[in-house]
């Protein structure tokens, strides 16, 4: 278990335990945020992976600071955007395949809709789908998606606006749950 933990240089033993307490108890959550920011498990996994070496960098002075689950956030949506711009460097590969459902499964309604939005959120722009996955899913307000992205209120609302529209219309089937999204 030491050599997990060799980012974290002269930590004492009491530093180390409770950043292994978060990591415990707060990996779960922050892996679904980077599953919705990335769209793919592996990649994920490894963005949670360099969030958490990031967090165990600075730890005394998170834990200090008092909300270490805020800073982890907020170093996983940089890293996340971080990834983006590697990736718009890079070529696309191409033949990935899609992610469908197996021959004769029986998906349930809720089912069905979670891979639909799955789709739908892929076809989006990483900026849409991170403005999105604060919005709603981390139930942010407009002023602290802007605070975590480092951008304005109001591009925040237009990214809102622009990712919504953008929903309705390749993704028709997922109309009666955008229309519930209400952008001010």
């Amino acid at each position: 278990m030491r050599a997990q933990f060799d980012v974290m240089g002269g930590v004492g033993q009491e530093g180390m335990a409770g950043f292994e307490r978060f990591v415990q108890s707060r990996s779960g959550t922050l892996l679904r945020t980077a599953y919705l920011l990335s769209g793919d498990r592996h990649l994920a996994e490894d963005l949670l992976q360099d969030t958490l070496a990031k967090v165990a960098q600075h730890w005394e002075a998170v834990e200090e600071e008092g909300n270490p689950e805020a800073y982890a956030r907020t170093v996983l949506y940089h890293r996340a955007v971080d990834t983006w711009r590697m990736r718009l460097r890079r070529p696309r590969v191409v033949g990935e395949p899609a992610l469908e459902p197996t021959d004769g499964a029986d998906l349930s309604a809720e089912s069905e809709r979670r891979l639909l939005l799955q789709a739908a959120l892929g076809r989006l722009t990483p900026k849409q789908r991170a403005v999105l996955v604060l919005r709603f899913y981390e139930d942010r307000t407009e002023a602290q998606a802007a605070a975590v992205l480092g951008c304005s209120v109001s591009t925040v609302k237009t990214t809102t606006r622009d990712a919504l529209k953008r929903l309705r219309v390749t993704a028709p089937e997922l109309v009666e749950l955008t229309d519930r999204l209400v952008v001010t």
